[in-house]
């Protein structure tokens, strides 16, 4: 099977789904690999690897959704439950600003005491302070949120968006886009046409958007490839994600924790990435999350397709609600990507290269 998968994926052939199951499941972790990089430098033949400053605070970690995979959240009413005013934020996005951020990727929980006005402000705002900052804002549950509770459409909401500076929407909440996952650990947050419609409603106003799925708890591998497959649909029909970014699940203090048996370590991380950069073979970059899996695997996971570092992340706390914390310095990912042997540039949230190092 391997030789039959690596002649189609040098003659630029897409793989299917059978072929994509045996990646996942049967595949030598290392010729894996091999055939992941030859993907990637076909991609990208210039030894370098990109990332971006940035950071990502979160305007309220109020919630209604109840996803079992996030200790983040808090109920209305709760003694931890927060919201913070447009000032507030904005300042957050100033200290950024001010290290050096060129991207701030703002999430939150699904609040529906807030109306819509409030998340056009943050846009607005943000621009007008900050031109130098992209607002990556609101992944796609936040925006169906706020279409409910200001009473309009998906379509209409993302137009607002835009029309108040918005040109970008960050991919998280995907989990895994298979219905049977989705009902077992994020159920109010509707199948996989939920998150598909956000993102292809964005993509078709001129959004660019990011994919991404956070593996490691209740999915197979058959699930996997329903993702997979999902999202390299939609891509064929609008071209409109920069980069897919798999990371796996942190499960400490969530209500899914008494459930996980065994957590996905390295090698499966690196697994799912080698998989995804041949399976995706619509996809510009692959991501390396050193955040979520640290960075020595960071760096490994740059021989295993990806070509891209990630961001600096200054403020992160979804994860950290999880007991789980990693930081890192500008000055760090140049030294890391460098023994990694690739030559470190700065990029943009679009992938605009802004410095190379």
């Amino acid at each position: 099977m391997l030789d039959q998968i690596l002649e189609k994926v040098e003659a630029g052939k897409r793989l299917d789904r059978a072929e994509g199951l045996w990646l996942l499941t049967e595949a030598p972790l290392l010729d894996l690999g091999q055939l992941a990089q030859g993907v990637r430098h076909r991609l990208h033949p210039e030894k370098r690897v990109t990332f971006v400053i940035d950071t990502n605070p979160n305007y309220t970690n109020v919630c209604v959704t109840d996803c079992q995979f996030c200790a983040f959240y808090r109920r209305p009413g709760d003694p931890e439950a927060y919201t913070l005013s447009v000032e507030e934020v904005l300042a957050k996005i100033e200290r950024a600003a001010a290290q050096g951020a060129t991207t701030v990727l703002l999430q939150g929980g699904h609040n529906p005491a807030l109306p819509l006005d409030y998340y056009l402000t943050l846009v607005r705002e943000t621009r007008r302070r900050f031109p130098g900052v992209t607002p990556h804002f609101f992944t796609a549950s936040e925006v169906q949120t706020i279409a409910e509770v200001s009473g309009l459409g998906v379509r209409e909401v993302l137009t607002r968006l835009r029309e108040a500076g918005q040109l970008t929407l960050p991919g998280g909440g995907a989990e895994i886009l298979s219905e049977r996952v989705r009902k077992r650990i994020s159920p109010k947050k509707g199948g996989p046409t939920a998150w598909l419609e956000v993102h292809r409603e964005a993509h078709c106003l001129g959004f660019r958007t990011t994919a991404t799925m956070m593996y490691g708890h209740v999915e197979q591998p058959e699930d996997v490839l329903d993702h997979l497959e999902a999202i390299r649909a939609i891509q064929d029909e609008t071209g409109g994600f920069t980069a897919f970014i798999p990371w796996s699940f942190k499960p400490g203090n969530t209500l899914l924790e008494k459930w996980i048996k065994r957590y996905a370590g390295p090698n499966a991380y690196l697994r799912m990435l080698a998989v995804a950069r041949c399976y995706l073979d619509n996809f510009p970059h692959i991501q390396a999350s050193w955040f979520s899996e640290g960075k020595r695997t960071g760096q490994v996971a740059l021989h295993f397709g990806a070509d891209d570092w990630g961001g600096t992340l200054f403020e992160e706390n979804v994860h950290r609600a999880a007991d789980y914390v990693n930081t890192i310095t500008v000055d760090e990912i140049v030294a890391l990507i460098r023994e990694a042997g690739f030559r470190p540039a700065q990029r943009t949230t679009l992938y605009e290269i802004l410095k190379v190092y």
